[in-house]
């Protein structure tokens, strides 16, 4: 493939992949990164280091079929929170056919940028936090029925936990 531009298949099949970019990503060097929380490392010195990495990790045959090797910068503060902002539209999505809307406090939104994100991982654990700190309250608060049709939450982040206060509610709908 990265030679000819085709690929063969287990079936004998052959697929043209001349008109075709393919990106491979890894998460080598990414130890190198420093915390973006408090980060003094420049992008050009943690780029080097990353690249001694995959020099000593692939073999010069298979990076020199490579046209490029593009080293992403660290996500900053700004960009976590960014993606919060994203994934937390699906959640209010979800709740919105329920007519429940939630808001967060910049407290909140900044603790869940905080502990959802590993310098190692990057972004990925953040779904996991949305799961594991909003969605499964938010759950266990629908079943008891203390957030009902037509609730607005508003979620704090204060003393080490998170703090679920309805703002108002919404005359229902007919």
């Amino acid at each position: 493939m990265l030679d000819d531009g085709r690929l063969t298949d287990g079936q004998g099949r052959t697929v043209d992949f001349k008109n075709t970019i393919l990106i491979l990503t890894s998460n080598i060097g990414s130890h190198h990164y420093a915390d973006p929380f408090s980060s003094d490392a420049t992008f050009e010195s943690t780029k080097d280091k990353i690249m001694d990495d995959v020099r000593s990790h692939f073999r010069p045959e298979f990076i020199n079929r490579l046209d490029d090797i593009v080293v992403f910068r660290m996500l900053g503060m700004n960009n976590i929170r960014e993606i919060v902002r994203i994934m937390l539209k699906t959640l209010i999505a979800r709740l919105a056919e329920k007519k429940i809307t939630v808001r967060l406090s910049d407290e909140a939104e900044l603790h869940l940028a905080t502990t959802g994100f590993d310098p190692m991982y990057g972004a990925r654990p953040l779904k996991r936090a949305i799961q594991r700190d909003l969605m499964n309250e938010l759950a266990k608060r629908i079943l008891a029925g203390d957030v009902r049709d037509g609730t607005s939450v508003l979620v704090n982040y204060r003393d080490g936990h998170y703090v679920f206060t309805e703002e108002s509610s919404l005359a229902p709908q007919s």
